[in-house]
């Protein structure tokens, strides 16, 4: 009998345990009620304010987050009448009523000490009252590069729009040289019967004033000289918080640093001038990184480099790149290329870059084999965030072979670049655009022609809709080779049509040109058309539709005599950190370069 009292007493104790455990873990429901109103009438305007009030609740947080036992419920629940209050301040409603019911019980009757074992339903009913507009508005004084009043008499009374206009007259001040602007006093003096607010907020600009030293505070692998001299920091100049947004992006692109933090000291100097605090974390000075994509027709590609950062601490790379292309595909054999640049940042001015390489390239194309050794120098300057330019001088010596025999070639290279970049995402762009324009003049030694080669690659991005995730990309790219005739000009530097950074769908550098004693070699002008629409599906996954097409002729500059071959396809796209893993299959629509599926795979938009 003992026994059976035991066992009976065990399972009555383990039947309350796991009641008890289930039920602190409940919590049925969480609604939000307007104005006792049912959802399905209420106006655009009220299901606005009731998704924002939704997304203010610390108890609807806690439901999706999974947070249900009772104490987190009502603490939830306690601090949502303060939150819901400021969402309705927020969205210009200042004679709102909020009530919390849990389980029938108002939130704030009930203490936390006193929680209850379990909470099943809570019920959150908002009575916003009239929205109010402002009546009296004044911000200021305010400088005069804002020309009028930012908030206006019987606008929507939001205090979000308060805090704005105020952060917006503050950072004007701080623009036009004043680092110290603050809020001196305010008032605001809300009208319930109205349903006005009247506003009056004193600015106090503070001086005016300049920048003073840039103090370090952190040590550096870096030397200090240097430092400074990359940073560019314009002592005695007008306080200016984009000069400091300016300093900080130098030290950034240096690559030196994983992080630089620029910090205003508290008060200013007898002089009125701004000292600045420099905060710097070392990068690591070494880093090595590996690549891979593939394709259908032009195989897999591997790539590797090893970079130093700060090889004589004074912020300088050194960059060694390895690459091998094509393993197992049908565009030849496989392409070897190895080279290393080396860096010093700050050589001309704080935005202006120079460099020395050294590289070899082995390419085993269909059309033609080339072996290419560089060696050069140059310098780059940064214009603006958006805007750079690189101008360099290289010796070239290149052995080719196609169709045309075995051929040397020794030239004297003056390459330079323009790219302007507006795109609002390099990885993946949603709007914006982005150019590059290649030149390449060239002076031919021993015998050599002489000429320039042209290559421009223009790329635009429109989204539909703000949040409709469809976004339409287009890419254009032209080339031409001025100067020398086709059977004159160095193999590797024709242009050709096909593959994945042209015409998808089509084999790689499969259309050129076919000359009259039946060889076959690049052509001198190139035109590429790129079109995609891109669209979310769902959580991290997207599709995309594309078409391509290109064009290879045998003149300079384009005037029909070529011919044109085109491609289009579906892809996928998985969204990561590095950036969207590209998966495109593509087959042929017009011309008689290549038949089949073509399948490509790599990392990033295929523009």
């Amino acid at each position: 009998m003992r026994f059976f009292s035991f066992v009976s007493k065990g399972l009555l104790c383990l039947s309350l345990w796991l009641s008890a455990a289930s039920s602190v873990k409940a919590l049925d429901s969480v609604s939000l009620n307007l104005a006792g109103k049912s959802v399905d009438v209420l106006s655009d305007q009220e299901e606005a304010l009731t998704d924002g009030l939704k997304q203010a609740s610390r108890v609807f947080a806690a439901k999706d987050e999974g947070r249900t036992e009772a104490a987190d419920v009502l603490g939830a629940a306690l601090s949502d009448y303060r939150n819901i209050v400021e969402a309705l301040y927020g969205a210009g409603y200042y004679s709102g009523t909020v009530r919390i019911q849990i389980d029938g019980r108002e939130a704030s009757e009930i203490g936390l000490l006193a929680a209850p074992s379990r909470i099943s339903d809570v019920v959150i009913s908002v009575d916003p009252g009239r929205p109010f507009t402002f009546g009296t508005v004044k911000i200021g004084p305010a400088p005069s590069s804002l020309p009028g009043p930012i908030l206006s008499k019987g606008a929507p009374a939001r205090s979000t729009d308060i805090s704005d206009a105020v952060r917006t007259t503050i950072e004007a001040w701080r623009d036009a040289g004043h680092p110290k602007a603050r809020v001196q006093a305010q008032s605001a003096i809300a009208d319930h019967k109205a349903a006005t607010l009247d506003l009056e907020i004193s600015i106090d600009p503070g001086p005016k004033a300049t920048l003073g030293r840039l103090l370090l505070s952190s040590p550096s692998f870096v030397r200090e000289d240097r430092i400074r001299r990359i940073a560019g920091f314009p002592e005695g100049a007008d306080f200016s918080p984009s000069e400091l947004s300016i300093v900080a992006a130098r030290l950034r692109r240096s690559g030196a640093f994983s992080s630089v933090n620029l910090t205003e000291i508290e008060t200013l100097n007898a002089d009125n001038s701004q000292d600045i605090a420099l905060n710097i974390v070392n990068a690591k000075r070494r880093r090595l990184g590996v690549g891979a994509e593939v394709s259908s027709f032009e195989g897999l590609d591997l790539t590797a480099f090893w970079l130093h950062r700060n090889l004589l601490k004074g912020a300088e790379r050194l960059r060694f790149d390895f690459g091998i292309y094509n393993i197992g595909g049908n565009t030849g054999g496989t392409d070897y290329a190895a080279g290393l640049r080396y860096e010093v940042p700050a050589t001309f001015g704080p935005d202006t870059l120079s460099y020395a390489l050294a590289e070899y390239e082995r390419l085993d194309e269909t059309d033609f084999f080339a072996e290419n050794y560089t060696v050069g120098i140059g310098a780059r300057r940064i214009f603006s965030p958006t805007l750079e330019a690189e101008l360099g001088v290289a010796l070239e010596f290149t052995r080719t072979e196609d169709d045309l025999g075995k051929r040397e070639f020794r030239l004297l290279t003056f390459p330079g670049r323009v790219t302007w970049d507006h795109r609002d995402n390099k990885l993946n762009p949603s709007e914006g655009y982005f150019f590059n324009l290649q030149a390449k003049p060239f002076l031919g030694l021993d015998s050599s022609a002489s000429g320039m080669r042209l290559a421009l690659d223009g790329r635009g991005y429109k989204a539909l809709g703000k949040d409709a995730g469809v976004v339409l990309a287009a890419r254009m790219q032209l080339g031409a080779i001025l100067g020398p005739e086709l059977v004159d000009t160095r193999s590797d530097m024709l242009f050709f049509s096909g593959g994945g950074g042209t015409v998808r769908g089509q084999p790689f550098q499969s259309l050129d040109v076919n000359l009259s004693n039946g060889s076959e070699v690049g052509g001198r002008s190139f035109v590429g058309l790129s079109g995609e629409v891109r669209a979310d599906i769902a959580g991290n996954f997207g599709a995309v539709l594309f078409g391509d097409a290109g064009y290879i002729g045998p003149e300079s500059t384009y005037d029909g005599s070529g011919e044109w071959h085109a491609g289009a396809g579906l892809g996928l796209r998985y969204q990561t950190s590095l950036g969207p893993i590209r998966f495109d299959v593509a087959g042929p629509i017009s011309g008689d370069t290549g038949d089949g599926v073509q399948i490509y795979i790599g990392i990033g938009q295929a523009f």
